[in-house]
């Protein structure tokens, strides 16, 4: 069975860009999420936080973090996750039960690797 390596991300974003061009060069079957048009459901962010420590997720130097000044306030995290995927490091990509955030090929790499083996 082929896995699919799901990328959750914005198009204007370098890195999510980057993890596109990766994976299409490596012919794998990719699902991509716009995070401006749709978020990562409960499950999947539980998925992403096995692998992935949930602090690590926020991009605390991001737009959006910083108009919502949320630098000054006490918020739960997984709430304002779920409820604005525009605060997502970008890509969380995804891999069979892997995770990963951010501009990682070293990580990619692995996940290619045993893509090619099935």
């Amino acid at each position: 069975m082929n896995k699919i390596v799901q990328i959750f991300g914005l198009k204007s974003c370098n890195d999510t860009n980057k993890a596109l061009r990766f994976f299409k060069e490596r012919r794998m079957a990719i699902q991509f999420v716009d995070l401006n048009e749709k978020g990562l459901s409960k499950g999947e962010l539980e998925s992403v936080t096995r692998k992935v420590p949930l602090e690590s997720l926020l991009n605390r130097e991001g737009k959006q973090f910083k108009k919502r000044n949320l630098e000054y306030m006490a918020f739960d995290l997984e709430t304002e996750l779920l409820e604005d995927p525009l605060l997502l490091k970008t890509p969380v990509t995804r891999f069979g039960r892997e995770a990963a955030i951010g501009y990682v090929p070293e990580v990619w790499k692995k996940w290619a690797e045993e893509a090619s083996k099935k």
